[in-house]
């Protein structure tokens, strides 16, 4: 007698390659930028800081939201701010980016990223956690939260150890500012931070 497998399990198998693309495609900009933030280290000095922000930005530019993140951070005083003040806040957020980057990434000594091939759903985003293992050292857990932009998914939020979120700590840090002095203040917060990363 020939027997068949039940239904449910047939159409389980035939998805998995489907739910596999899915979470690959959705892991490729974190793998985009661990390769970028690899080969930055092994630039390393021979690259110096300046080589190194050069190297990095087109990969922050391409794998971030980087006008969300802004948007988020700064929560409801955006809608408050002026189209110019919008543009310079994004532009004051890109280059804390890529600053901190080039700065903290700035040589190799064996360091390398894996990604966990299971990315959970968060809503309608996704949640891509990754590892940055160094010899001797006691490995580093950040996670990647990532929606989905004209298309192609791109982050939104860095969460350190799995539970710090940047964009928490941003906005903690960015409300007493924007109650003081408004949208410019904050536009010369956030540049004077990427200049000191720069220093």
């Amino acid at each position: 007698m020939r027997r068949f497998a039940p239904i449910g399990l047939v159409m389980a198998a035939a998805a998995l390659p489907g739910a596999a693309r899915a979470q690959e495609v959705a892991a490729a900009p974190v793998k985009s930028l661990n390769d970028g933030l690899v080969a930055i280290m092994k630039g390393g000095k021979k690259l110096g800081f300046a080589g190194r922000a050069a190297q990095i930005a087109p990969v922050v530019d391409k794998v971030f939201d980087l006008p969300l993140m802004t948007r988020l951070a700064v929560g409801v005083p955006w809608n408050a701010a002026t189209p110019a003040e919008r543009t310079a806040l994004v532009s004051a957020i890109r280059k804390l980016t890529i600053n901190q980057y080039a700065a903290n990434f700035g040589n190799w000594s064996g360091q390398a990223f894996t990604i966990d091939a299971n990315v959970a759903s968060r809503g309608t985003d996704k949640l891509v956690k990754t590892q940055l293992t160094t010899p001797k050292e006691a490995p580093v857990s950040i996670a990647y939260r990532l929606r989905q932009t004209g298309g192609d998914w791109r982050v939104i939020d860095v969460f350190y150890q799995n539970s710090i979120s940047q964009l928490a700590t941003r906005r903690a840090d960015f409300d007493a500012i924007l109650a003081k002095g408004g949208a410019k203040a904050l536009i010369g917060h956030v540049n004077t931070l990427a200049d000191k990363a720069a220093s």
